[in-house]
């Protein structure tokens, strides 16, 4: 069979029919679509900002301190707005990432064990130095119980500066913080659950337990229904919120499950399209089963994603943004910082950069990882600095102006580091070309 390549000329490498191009076309189109994204979630960030230092900061806390409430039979869920995006929405954020997580590990650059072992050693440096940086300042201090705050990496908002460099993002490198980030997150997470939770309840998380076990065993049989799916996911969504652990976990572990290979194979789905092709006597039902098999050609990872993601990063992401980002900042937080002021900055900005390049560095030297294809140390060392944006709703005020600072700098530094990587490459590559040429 003569694939399209062959047959029209100087046609891209993404519009081929390769199967190294049609693997790529996915992460291509999550790329170009995380780009726009990223333009306005700093846009809503900047909104955010402006509006909470403006003369109508009261409208801005009161717009997320609406009063959502439902009551079915005896159970009634009452939650404001401003949590209702960072636990409810931002859940489907998590399902969009957890899946394209699934599928690079299934089709794409994570299926070797040492590309996995990477971020989780990147994202266990980027825990552990933070937090030890951040107890060294504080040691003795009343604040010294805040260790947990620099731990934790915003995937939004890292995503979405790292997206602001477009195409010159080697594909590897969006991966590697996309994975980094979630594994950092499952571990704030957990801190938070242990050290920070006043009460878990074991009875929804026993519940939650067993709706993971009816997640897997859906896919298990080949259930593809999407009402029951939605249903079974918001059913889980529900037990993770009420056992006190954040909520996001439950998207997390949706995306984890979808399944990333068709049920189809290609090669089928086209044997199908080929024995109908010339047939005259096509029924409306042989056409609509033709268009069922075709579909289960595509993973459910791809379409969910595809469906998904533009919701995700065009609507979702700046509201999360836009609830998040204003806060209050007053010249005393910076001209008589606090110690845990201190402490976040120095943890969030140092400390996430010496920890994801150390304990990356560490990995490889070790053998049990490896450097994505394409990915330099310059490029980790970006990363890592991108790793030190962590904004959230639920810090007091203090650690939250500093967690800003951090942010914005953090931001800055891994943007700058990136921009120079890339210019060094593209010296070094142009380089290599001219000494193969004169060879």
């Amino acid at each position: 069979m003569t694939s399209r390549s062959e047959t029209t000329p100087r046609v891209g490498f993404l519009a081929s029919d390769g199967k190294l191009a049609r693997a790529a076309q996915p992460l291509v189109r999550f790329l170009n679509i995380e780009a726009a994204g990223g333009v306005l979630l700093v846009v809503a960030a900047v909104a955010a900002l402006v509006w909470a230092n403006s003369p109508f900061r009261a409208s801005y806390e009161t717009l997320w301190a609406t009063e959502i409430r439902l009551e079915l039979g005896s159970y009634v869920f009452e939650e404001d707005l401003g949590h209702l995006i960072n636990d409810l929405l931002m859940a489907l954020f998590f399902f969009v990432v957890g899946m394209e997580i699934k599928r690079e590990a299934v089709v794409g650059e994570l299926r070797d064990r040492r590309a996995i072992a990477l971020p989780v050693m990147a994202a266990l440096g980027g825990m552990l130095v933070p937090a030890g940086l951040f107890l060294a300042v504080n040691m003795g201090g009343a604040g010294v119980d805040g260790w947990g705050v620099p731990m934790a990496t915003d995937i939004a908002f890292a995503l979405g500066v790292l997206a602001l460099m477009g195409s010159r993002v080697p594909a590897p490198l969006k991966v590697l913080l996309l994975t980094l980030a979630i594994v950092d997150d499952i571990g704030a997470i957990v801190v938070i659950a242990i050290f920070y939770t006043e009460s878990i309840s074991t009875g929804w998380l026993v519940i939650a337990g067993g709706l993971v076990f009816v997640v897997w065993l859906l896919h298990r049989l080949k259930v593809i229904y999407v009402p029951v799916l939605v249903g079974v996911g918001l059913l889980l969504w529900l037990a993770v919120y009420e056992s006190g652990i954040h909520a996001t976990i439950a998207g997390v572990v949706m995306g984890l499950f979808t399944p990333a290979r068709p049920r189809l194979r290609e090669a089928d789905a086209n044997q199908v399209v080929d024995a109908l092709e010339n047939r005259a006597d096509l029924d409306a039902s042989e056409v609509h089963a033709t268009a069922v098999l075709i579909k289960a050609s595509v993973s459910a990872c791809d379409r969910s994603i595809d469906a998904l993601h533009p919701w995700t990063s065009f609507l979702i992401v700046p509201l999360f943004a836009l609830a998040n980002a204003g806060i209050e900042l007053s010249g005393e937080s910076f001209t008589d910082p606090s110690a845990v002021f201190i402490g976040v900055v120095v943890g969030l900005v140092v400390g996430k950069l010496v920890g994801v390049t150390l304990f990356s560095w560490l990995a490889v030297k070790l053998g049990l990882a490896r450097l994505p294809d394409g990915v330099r140390w310059s490029h980790i060392a970006g990363v890592a600095a991108l790793a030190g944006i962590a904004f959230s709703g639920e810090l007091l005020a203090d650690a939250k102006v500093a967690v800003l600072a951090a942010s914005v700098v953090s931001s800055i530094l891994g943007a700058a580091l990136l921009l120079r990587s890339f210019r060094f490459g593209s010296g070094e590559e142009a380089t290599a070309e001219a000494v193969a040429a004169e060879a």
